[in-house]
């Protein structure tokens, strides 16, 4: 334990899915190494849900940063969201590093949001923790503007 770190020292936004009205398809983080951080994790925020639609989310993994041999991760999906259930809702996915393939080779995952039936109000954030190296912002993606 770090009893001075701040958060923001502990953990690095690796990815995002920035703020997007999305249409019936599916949105990804893109390609994320999992070799400097032990554990994940996907917040997917949803706003306003289109009429009648739905919302998935998963984690997949590969053994490249371009997606070779990808497939899902067992047990890393959501519930799917409806439009029924109400707007503004948060679903939060963990990951820890060893539930990756890692016989395998698969070394990298990125998160898939999908909208079903009417555009969706979505954004998304794939964190990383308890890292290798600190400090683990070092890690943080290139659109983190400020850390205060």
């Amino acid at each position: 334990m770090l009893p001075n770190a701040k958060i923001s020292e502990q953990s690095a936004v690796l990815a995002t899915i920035d703020p997007v009205s999305q249409g019936v398809g599916t949105a990804v983080s893109g390609w994320i190494s999992a070799s400097a951080f032990e554990r994940f994790q996907a917040l997917v925020q949803v706003g306003v849900f289109g009429a009648s639609a739905t919302v998935d989310a998963k984690i997949q993994q590969a053994t490249s940063a371009a997606g070779a041999g990808a497939k899902d991760i067992t047990g890393k999906a959501i519930a799917q969201l409806l439009a029924a259930g109400g707007n503004n809702r948060q679903v939060i996915i963990g990951l820890r590093a060893e539930e990756l393939d890692i016989a395998n080779s698969f070394n990298y995952f990125q998160l898939s949001v999908t909208v079903g039936t009417a555009a969706t109000l979505i954004a998304a954030n794939v964190l990383g923790g308890v890292a290798k190296n600190m400090p683990a912002n070092a890690s943080n993606q290139t659109g983190v503007a400020q850390v205060i």
